[in-house]
């Protein structure tokens, strides 16, 4: 018990946070973005001693939270035995510096205690080359301003990933090292793009999972698929991609994948970083959003969510908004529609009825039809099963009778031999 209380104190920290109003609301410090952090904080394995919300109406120019306020940080974490402040907010190289300084202790910001947490999480080749790539990106600007934080190098949060030595030393070494690190995503990408047009040459639809982290992706990718996926109830716990079969009906097989969780003022450092893992959004036909129903912030986390969408997701993608956790909160609490579905992943309620949905949102656009086909066609036939959704094929004396779900390309082909339409 002694040596981790010991291991807690070299982890212990103060969370600092500025509300200011020139802010804009992803940019400013809330209570619930504190608790946040201190979520964040756990999950990278340290202990939040305190935290401290500052209102201004501007950030200080030196200290960013003010003198004062700094002295009280200051005497708060002598009071708590804390080694570390994380900010809420982001920090220039200046303010790092300077607060460094005046409260004597290793400073990171939220952006850098993200970074952290994913140097920890990255499992894949493709994984590690995205987070060293955020981090150098991140770091360079601000080695100026590191001083304590680079000199704990191997000490704790805030230290993993490339060292004092490689960021002090040449900063044409660290953009020659972003250049490479590019070039070897690019061929990521490259490969990822091979595997899609294979994907799309079998027409088998893509349906992604996204959703703000913890919210219940990797338990809804395991109940569906039998994925194997570690699901535990910490941020960021998937965070390389994972991808699996999923038979939706008897005429119906997609790709479900997971993506990495989504989470308030994500660094956009890691945003063009995962471009490649999040480029899944964009290729997707069905985009499943996974709600906590039982967050107590699902209005805001709702919306990061979905303005992450809007950015990285082609535009008219089906989205279904996936309440997961209902037999957690009222019914009431979860709104009706069309796209909406209610279910519990951990339980496996209602999986038959979100599989339905995921089925109507694929055949959006798609014509069910009976055509029959003189025998001079027969090509067809191998085109239809090839690039379309067969569902029963008979061999008449007047031809070949097919049932079909098909795009609206092969409609316009195959109208004038149309029988019936579902």
């Amino acid at each position: 018990m002694e040596r981790n209380f010991e291991e807690h104190i070299a982890e212990r920290a103060v969370l600092v946070g500025l509300n200011a109003d020139v802010f804009r609301s992803d940019e400013t410090a809330t209570e619930e973005t504190l608790e946040e952090l201190e979520a964040l904080l756990e999950t990278a394995g340290g202990f939040c001693t305190a935290k401290v919300l500052q209102n201004r109406h501007t950030p200080d120019a030196h200290s960013f939270i003010g003198e004062g306020k700094a002295e009280e940080v200051r005497m708060l974490i002598q009071a708590t035995a804390s080694t570390m402040a994380v900010f809420d907010n982001e920090l220039s190289p200046g303010h790092i510096r300077a607060l460094e300084e005046l409260l004597g202790v290793t400073v990171l910001d939220r952006s850098a205690l993200i970074l952290d947490i994913f140097a920890q999480r990255a499992r894949t080749r493709e994984g590690r080359l995205q987070v060293e790539l955020a981090q150098y990106k991140y770091l360079l600007p601000r080695l100026s301003g590191m001083g304590k934080s680079l000199s704990r190098q191997g000490g704790g949060i805030g230290t993993r990933g490339p060292g004092e030595t490689k960021l002090e030393s040449d900063r044409r070494h660290i953009r020659e090292r972003i250049a490479r690190l590019e070039t070897e995503l690019k061929q990521v990408r490259q490969v990822r793009a091979v595997q899609r047009e294979r994907r799309m040459k079998n027409s088998v639809p893509v349906v992604a999972i996204v959703g703000y982290t913890n919210a219940g992706k990797s338990t809804l990718l395991n109940q569906l698929t039998d994925a194997g996926i570690p699901a535990n109830n910490r941020l960021f716990d998937t965070l390389d991609t994972t991808s699996r079969q999923l038979t939706v009906s008897d005429n119906l097989d997609v790709i479900l994948s997971d993506t990495v969780g989504f989470i308030s003022k994500l660094p956009h450092h890691l945003v063009d970083a995962f471009r490649a893992t999040l480029e899944e959004l964009e290729y997707a036909d069905v985009l499943l959003h996974v709600i906590d129903s039982a967050d107590p912030n699902r209005a805001e986390h709702i919306a990061v969510v979905e303005r992450l969408i809007a950015k990285l997701a082609k535009e008219g993608t089906p989205i279904i908004s996936v309440y997961n956790k209902a037999d957690l909160v009222d019914p009431t609490d979860i709104p009706i529609g069309e796209d909406v579905v209610a279910i519990s992943a951990k339980k496996g309620d209602n999986m038959s009825g979100l599989l339905k949905a995921i089925e109507k949102a694929l055949d959006k656009g798609l014509f069910h039809i009976k055509v029959c086909l003189p025998y001079s066609m027969g090509g067809m036939v191998d085109r239809l099963h090839a690039g379309a959704q067969v569902k029963s094929v008979d061999y008449t004396a007047e031809g070949i009778e097919i049932e079909t779900v098909v795009d609206e390309i092969l409609y316009g082909q195959l109208r004038k031999y149309i029988i019936g339409e579902m």
